[in-house]
C-alpha cells in the first residue's frame, strides 16, 4: 500500500509500504477514506520533533473496517469508523476516568513501528476501545464526512480547551490562536454558551471563519497591543475564560494577561520554544487557574457526535485545501507556508 513517510526535515514522501495485518486479536484494520495534516505534524516536518527516517506520520483519519481480530466485538467489517488521535484500551483506570490519552496501553499513530493516518490503511490496536462507529450514510455526504473527521482531533481538542478554560453561559471568552484548534475552540465556546467570544488572529481568511463559528470580536494585534485591545473590549477586566491554542511563550503570556481575575486558561497548544510564558506570581495574585493538556478526544466523541451529525456543529470550513494521498508533501508545504489552514487528504 501507499503511505506517507518522513525522512528528514522538509523531506516527506509517499512510498510503498507493507499492508497492515491483524497482529493481535484486539486489532482491526481500517481502510482510510479521509485523513488530514495537523499543525502539530509541522513540528516533525520542520525538524523540531525527532523522527526516524522512514517513520510513518499522521494521526487523524476515518475509514471503513476491513478486518477484525477474534476478540473484537464493538466494530465489524464494513463499519464506517473514526479514530481519535491516540489508541486506547478503553478499560484501564485512566480510560474509565475519561483520560484516554493516559491509557496504560495507549499510543500515537505514526509512532515508530506503527501505521500513520496519512496512508491507505491502518492497523488499529485495541479496536473496541479506540474506534467509534458512524452512520454508514455519512460515507456518501462529502461535507458531513469532512466534518466528522474533525472528531479525530481538532474539534475535541477545541472542546477540551473550552472546558479547561471554564467556558459557561454568559462568560466572556478569548481564544488565542487562529489555527484549526483555535477556530474549533470558538465553536466549542459558542456551544457551551459563551456570551462574547474574542478571537485573536491576523489572517482574514481565518478570522472570517472565526466570525462564522461565533466570534463576536476579532483582535489582530499581538503581545502587549493584543492585551491592551482585549482589556479595552472588556472594560479593563479581561475575560472569564481564555483558550491558549498556540503553544509559544508569547501566546501563553498573552493568555495570562488577558484573563480576568478569578478566570481560567485552557491550554492545548503543544508547548514549544524557550520557556512557558507563565507569570506564576501574577497568576497567584489574581487567582487564575490553568488547566488543559493533551485532549482525551475519545472520551468527547460520544458527546460531540450528535451535534456534528445534525449540523449544530460544522467544523468542516477549517479544511481549506484538499489533496489526494500522493499530494500530501505539497499539503505540508502549503501549511508550513501558511497558504493553507488545514489540509484534507482523500483516498
Amino acid at each position: 500500500m501507499r503511505a506517507t513517510t518522513i525522512h528528514a526535515p522538509y523531506d516527506m514522501r509517499v512510498e510503498d509500504v507493507p499492508e497492515p495485518v491483524i497482529q493481535l486479536p484486539t486489532d482491526a484494520v481500517v481502510r482510510v477514506l479521509r485523513a488530514c495534516i495537523c499543525g502539530s505534524d509541522l513540528w516533525a516536518y520542520r525538524g523540531e520533533a525527532a523522527r526516524q527516517a522512514g517513520q510513518r506520520i499522521g494521526h487523524e483519519f476515518l475509514g471503513i473496517v476491513e478486518e477484525t481480530g477474534g476478540e473484537v466485538s464493538g466494530v465489524r467489517r464494513g463499519d464506517l469508523v473514526v479514530a481519535p488521535f491516540m489508541w486506547s484500551d478503553g478499560v484501564c483506570d485512566y480510560c474509565r476516568e475519561g483520560l484516554t490519552t493516559s491509557c496504560e496501553h495507549g499510543g500515537f499513530w505514526g509512532s515508530a513501528g506503527y501505521d500513520g493516518g496519512q496512508g491507505e490503511a491502518v492497523r488499529v490496536p485495541f479496536a473496541d476501545g479506540t474506534l467509534v462507529t458512524l452512520p454508514s450514510a455519512a460515507a456518501s455526504d462529502e461535507r458531513l464526512l469532512t466534518a466528522l473527521l474533525s472528531l479525530s482531533d481538532v474539534l475535541g481538542t477545541g472542546h477540551h480547551a473550552a472546558l479547561g478554560a471554564g467556558v459557561r453561559p454568559g462568560a466572556t471568552t478569548v481564544v488565542v490562536g487562529d489555527g484549526a484548534v483555535g477556530l474549533c475552540a470558538v465553536l466549542a465556546a459558542r456551544r457551551l454558551g459563551a456570551e462574547r467570544i474574542i478571537a485573536l488572529g491576523r489572517h482574514q481568511a481565518r478570522t472570517d471563519i472565526a466570525r462564522r463559528f461565533g466570534a463576536t470580536d476579532v483582535v489582530a494585534e499581538r503581545g502587549e497591543e493584543a492585551v491592551a485591545a482585549v482589556r479595552e473590549l472588556t472594560g479593563g477586566q479581561g475575560a472569564h475564560a481564555v483558550v491558549e491554542a498556540v503553544g509559544t511563550e508569547q501566546s501563553m503570556r498573552t493568555a495570562v494577561h488577558v484573563t480576568r481575575d478569578g478566570g481560567a486558561i485552557g491550554f492545548v497548544g503543544v508547548p514549544h520554544g524557550s520557556g512557558t510564558g507563565l507569570d506564576l506570581s501574577a497568576m497567584f495574585d489574581r487567582n487564575i487557574a490553568l488547566r488543559g493538556g493533551v485532549a482525551p478526544v475519545r472520551a468527547y466523541i460520544p458527546e460531540l457526535l450528535p451535534d456534528v451529525l445534525d449540523g449544530t456543529l460544522d467544523p468542516s470550513p477549517v479544511f481549506d485545501m484538499t489533496v489526494d494521498l500522493e499530494g500530501v508533501p505539497d499539503g505540508y508545504k502549503a501549511m508550513d507556508e501558511r497558504t493553507a489552514l488545514k489540509v484534507l487528504v482523500t483516498n
